[in-house]
């Protein structure tokens, strides 16, 4: 199968599969532990159901949505993706591209292979930028400096890594080998290694020609003169977490940061409220797609309560465990005004760089716009819920 032959986003999670050594794809597809977050993510879409209502026009449907003054073409944006340009060189600006082409947000990860300032240069008015705080105040500082400077419309903190997780995967497949130099880690004999050079020479080639371990590019001003790329990566592993962050951090953050600030990773709703106190404009209920803490309740099952707590006070976004348009519709009906996911555009990366991005941003869209016909909703402000059952719930929907 070819990307261009891809009908649906495990379409494009097997082409990442086949593409990438295990020790990367792994890296994308685990969570921690016994890895049940995972699970309790995509089963939290499984209990809904989308309740048809017919006889309504649906000749003409519009899925564009408008979150901070801006109107996106689709009520979903590329969340942010760590160290993409290991399994597709450039990757974050192929997102940050592809996203500008199809007029959704792209979050650029705290952890990206590319620059803040390149990622403004290709998408403008469409590029975010992840905030993972620094134990070094000051860098942290410098950070929302130079997004401000670099003129994108919004900072996003993300508060959900307060300490490093136990990801089993990783552990087991030696990935630290990966951040360090893969290709000398291999040569040394360790026998998985040398199997999966052999089994995927095409990504082997690509990390030789462009001189193995890309360097985490903002973090090289901090690292110090001199820093080869593995470095950065070692500098950023001892600078964050920041274990001290505090709520008197996100006040500074606040009074830093001129234009949008949104809060990642909150599940309880009185971290929301808090969050809409300090004069943060948004906040993401997210779970880190299940990647930090294994016991975590599903983003989706949150966010009925975030939304409750907050009202209108706030933009409230979902991520985690999206893979169908029809997920990204529910989580609309249960309250969320955005919905950002992360895997399906780096499966797409991956396996097809832009044109896989493209491909997945396509086929969400696709299916969104299918389902709107199917259930009778021709604009995403008619949904709610309304449009959903539940086999405990049914008196609610009449």
């Amino acid at each position: 199968m070819r990307v261009k032959d891809a009908i649906n986003i495990e379409d494009l999670h097997k082409l990442a599969k086949r593409r990438l050594p295990k020790v990367a794809f792994d890296f994308i597809e685990g969570g921690l532990e016994d890895e049940r977050g995972l699970e309790r993510n995509r089963a939290a879409f499984h209990k809904y159901h989308l309740l048809p209502r017919y006889l309504v026009d649906v000749s003409v449907r519009d899925q564009s949505q408008t979150i901070f003054g801006h109107k996106f073409s689709c009520p979903f944006g590329i969340s942010p993706t760590g160290g993409a340009g290991l399994y597709r060189r450039g990757a974050d600006l192929m997102l940050a591209e592809a996203a500008a082409d199809t007029n959704i947000p792209y979050i650029m990860s705290g952890a990206s292979n590319d620059s803040i300032e390149s990622a403004a240069r290709v998408a403008p008015n469409h590029a975010w930028y992840q905030l993972y705080a620094a134990k070094d105040g000051a860098i942290s500082d410098d950070l929302i400096r130079r997004v401000a400077d670099a003129g994108l419309a919004a900072l996003v903190l993300t508060v959900d890594v307060p300490v490093h997780s136990k990801r089993e995967r990783n552990i087991r497949n030696g990935f630290a080998n990966i951040r360090g130099n893969w290709v000398k880690a291999a040569l040394s004999l360790k026998p998985s290694l040398l199997a999966e050079a052999m089994t995927h020479p095409g990504w082997v080639v690509e990390y030789i020609r462009h001189g193995g371990t890309p360097a985490l590019e903002n973090w090289l001003p901090y690292a110090g003169p001199n820093a080869a790329p593995e470095d950065t990566v070692q500098f950023n592993r001892a600078q964050v977490p920041a274990h001290a962050q505090t709520w008197k951090d996100l006040e500074r953050y606040r009074r830093l940061f001129p234009r949008k600030l949104i809060v990642k990773g909150i599940l309880h709703p009185a971290d929301a409220v808090r969050a809409a106190e300090i004069g943060c404009d948004g906040v993401i209920v997210s779970n880190h797609g299940a990647r930090q803490l294994d016991q975590a309740p599903a983003s989706l099952d949150m966010l009925p309560a975030v939304k409750a707590a907050v009202g209108d006070r706030m933009t409230v976004m979902l991520d985690s465990g999206i893979r169908r348009g029809a997920d990204i519709l529910i989580a609309l009906c249960l309250g969320a005004d955005f919905c950002f996911f992360g895997r399906p555009t780096l499966y797409g990366a991956a396996a097809g760089g832009i044109a896989g991005v493209q491909k997945a941003i396509d086929i969400f869209r696709g299916e969104i716009d299918l389902v709107m016909g199917q259930i009778g909703c021709p604009s995403l402000d008619r949904l709610g819920p309304d449009f959903l059952w539940q086999e405990d719930s049914w008196p609610r929907n009449r």
